[in-house]
């Protein structure tokens, strides 16, 4: 039986954490690197950094800040936003990160994935899909920040970013982020469907209710979320008691 993992998401401007509603509006929540201390030591499986405004520069900014959480954090960080190349995947693992997430240059140069995958294997890999709702149980694809269409239908996305052997999937539903209004569950199905690697869901989580539910009505593998922390709606030590309550399988603390 999988055990769920459960993953703060941290986006970034600047050196600021950062948190808007359909990836719009973003505000100043503090320090990044002071709640990703606060989030390992109570529980965190893993950490995502996002750099918002990369795609501005046309570079991720997060190196240093990487390099100085690494030497408080000790899990796997996963490190996102304006990564177009092996040279800038080189730069963001040399800087801590265990994981590198694409999504725009992946959208531009599907070769990119299967050439990243060869340099530093599947396990380092993680595809990040932004998917907005177009009609009944269907959904586009979104690049730089949820703010640009491509016309790719997100399940066909999914079924080739398996097939070029990515090692994740971490599938944001732009309509449900920020909102609190609970995970886009028929979104996560179709997906779940046609992947055979691990799934994050992102975006929507506003209670504990909401993780049961995903993770009961769907095959995702790990449950990414930033609202429900940020603000102190509840911490991570109280969503494990609550999933661990309803029989739900977890990751052990730093397994």
């Amino acid at each position: 039986m999988k055990k769920i993992r459960l993953i703060p998401r941290l986006d970034i401007k600047g050196e600021n954490l950062i948190k808007g509603v359909q990836l719009e509006g973003l505000r100043i929540i503090g320090n990044p690197n002071e709640f990703a201390r606060r989030y390992y030591e109570n529980g965190a499986d893993e950490l995502i950094y996002m750099d918002t405004v990369a795609s501005l520069y046309g570079r991720n900014n997060l190196k240093d800040l990487i390099k100085k959480a690494v030497k408080d954090v000790f899990i796997p960080i996963t490190v996102g936003g304006g990564i177009r190349s092996i040279e800038d995947a080189f730069e963001i693992l040399r800087s801590g990160a265990d994981k590198i997430a694409i999504n725009t240059a992946a959208v531009k140069n599907p070769l990119l994935i299967k050439d990243l995958v060869n340099k530093f294997g599947s396990q380092s890999i993680v595809i990040s899909i932004e998917a907005k709702k177009i009609s009944e149980n269907s959904w586009e694809v979104y690049v730089e920040g949820g703010r640009e269409k491509t016309g790719i239908n997100v399940i066909d996305w999914v079924t080739k970013c398996t097939e070029a052997r990515a090692g994740e999937i971490l599938i944001t539903s732009v309509d449900r982020d920020g909102t609190k209004e609970g995970f886009d569950i028929p979104l996560l199905k179709k997906v779940s469907e046609v992947s055979n690697i691990p799934i994050i869901a992102s975006g929507g989580m506003g209670q504990l209710e909401d993780f049961t539910k995903v993770v009961k009505e769907t095959d995702v593998d790990a449950i990414s979320m930033a609202t429900i922390l940020h603000y102190n709606i509840k911490k991570i030590q109280d969503i494990r008691e609550f999933a661990l309550s309803k029989n739900i399988n977890l990751r052990e603390f730093y397994e």
